[in-house]
């Protein structure tokens, strides 16, 4: 059973059908993507998820249990952390602030995760526990919005464009850090524009646009198609 499930979403926005029987599915322990250019309803597949924007019909499954009729934060409560696009770290809050508002104690986690344990993943934060949200780059707030939802101790945690407007060498950091936060046990779906990001940190990867999966398979496969990757990748 996958840990994460969706199959046949259709998501609305008023009358505007945005997502087009989307499925995909995530298996505990992979880094997988959802690729696409902009508008291609990379986001609007995560906010169907998180419950933001509920599907009007299909199914998503989280650990075998169907999501639909919950709230976001019950749906993050069960296991699924959210790290939006537009990073929205507490401007007026200090990094350390940042990730102790966002802490959650459960008897039933076994490693929670600690400001200690962010710092030891995240040591530029440790640098910067003392400056306010407003006051780090974006490089940093992405970190700092990435480990404050690691705070919730999510099983999987979905990003959202993380590369998104960030230097190249915060890019091949960002991409290592996924990667140490798969070693410890969190299960990542990120959605990107950048494909060779993706290629970097994903064991597979979907390609999504206007609203619906046009592939699925391995980055390996992924890379050397190349009809697919410019056909609906532009690259």
């Amino acid at each position: 059973m996958p840990l994460l499930d969706l199959n046949s979403i259709n998501t609305f926005y008023g009358r505007s059908h945005i997502l087009f029987d989307v499925s995909l599915s995530v298996e505990k322990g992979e880094v997988v993507s959802l690729i696409g250019r902009n508008g291609a309803g990379k986001s609007t597949t995560f906010r169907s998820i998180i419950g933001l924007t509920p599907p009007q019909s299909g199914e998503a499954r989280f650990k075998g249990e169907l999501l639909r009729g919950l709230r976001a934060y019950q749906i993050c409560r069960r296991g699924i952390g959210f790290v939006p696009e537009d990073r929205r770290c507490f401007p007026d809050l200090t990094v350390r602030e940042n990730l102790e508002v966002a802490e959650r104690r459960e008897k039933e986690v076994a490693h929670p995760w600690t400001v200690e344990r962010i710092y030891a993943l995240f040591p530029r934060l440790q640098e910067r526990e003392k400056n306010l949200g407003s006051q780090l780059s974006g490089g940093e707030q992405q970190m700092l919005t990435i480990a404050r939802t690691l705070m919730t101790n999510p099983e999987v945690l979905l990003l959202d464009e993380p590369s998104e407007g960030l230097a190249p060498l915060v890019v091949a950091l960002l991409a290592d850090l996924i990667g140490e936060i798969r070693k410890e046990g969190v299960t990542v779906l990120l959605a990107e524009q950048n494909l060779h990001f993706c290629a970097k940190v994903s064991d597979r990867g979907y390609v999504i646009d206007k609203g619906s999966v046009k592939y699925e398979g391995t980055m390996a496969d992924l890379l050397s198609n190349e009809e697919v990757k410019e056909k609906y990748l532009a690259v």
